[in-house]
């Protein structure tokens, strides 16, 4: 089985999440757990509720997914790059442009590790990207892409990338330390910022050149429900209330 969903299970996400959002209580973003344990209804799979790559699995047919769901202006956090001989690395990238390079290729490297460490814990053959986005005027996208499998478990090239320290800043509130860009060689756009400084959060800002055209393959679509179609909390309770006495 691949990491595609086929046709009606696409719809079957779509509408799933469309119904979700009438709930009183939703907002104006799906959680990630919420699109986790629909990917996992949806295709027969089990949610991990782990820190592992994936977080989504059908071991049955060797499959795997790592699930995002922000919305568009929000940074996603590919991971915390938590890597070996930081403080080291650090110091040497302050120094030389060697040493520099040496800390982004041990961060591409970590997220690469992290997935393969998935392909042997869960069995799998093939890891998916399984993505949900909340835009400003009310449009939920939500694509899949093939990240890597078994045989090509390679995430990302760490040739493909140069790295800078960002400059420091200060806000009212707060100072804000130093992170490291990742920059794509071929299309000198940022991709990376890692945290490494502080809490070493990973963000990842080159995920949006997967995102789909519009009608883009193995995606679906769908608006948020205005204030009207949204059920009232006494409905709500009273579809409850009518559950629990069938």
């Amino acid at each position: 089985m691949s990491i595609y969903s086929d046709d009606a299970q696409l719809a079957r996400i779509r509408d799933i999440l469309s119904r979700y959002t009438r709930l009183p209580f939703s907002g104006d973003s799906i959680p990630g757990l919420i699109m986790e344990g629909v990917l996992a209804h949806v295709r027969g799979g089990q949610r991990l509720n782990t820190y592992d790559f994936v977080d989504v699995v059908d071991q049955k047919n060797r499959v795997g997914w790592q699930v995002k769901s922000t919305k568009a202006t929000t940074p996603v956090t590919w991971k915390r790059a938590k890597i070996p001989n930081a403080e080291k690395l650090i110091g040497d990238s302050r120094s030389s442009a060697r040493g520099l390079q040496a800390l982004g290729n041990a961060i591409i490297e970590f997220c690469n590790q992290h997935a393969r460490a998935s392909f042997a814990l869960y069995g799998l053959d093939e890891i998916g990207y399984s993505r949900l986005i909340l835009f400003d005027d009310g449009r939920v996208v939500y694509f899949e892409k093939r990240l890597c499998t078994k045989d090509k478990p390679q995430l990302f090239n760490p040739e493909e990338f140069s790295w800078r320290w960002s400059a420091q800043k200060k806000t009212k509130k707060k100072e804000q330390l130093s992170a490291l860009h990742g920059i794509h060689r071929k299309t000198e756009k940022k991709w990376w910022a890692g945290h490494v400084l502080g809490e070493n959060q990973l963000h990842f800002s080159g995920e949006k050149t997967w995102w789909p055209a519009n009608d883009g393959a193995h995606s679906v679509a769908f608006k948020l429900p205005s204030k009207s179609e949204k059920l009232s909390v006494e409905a709500f309770l009273a579809l409850l209330d009518r559950l629990a006495s069938s």
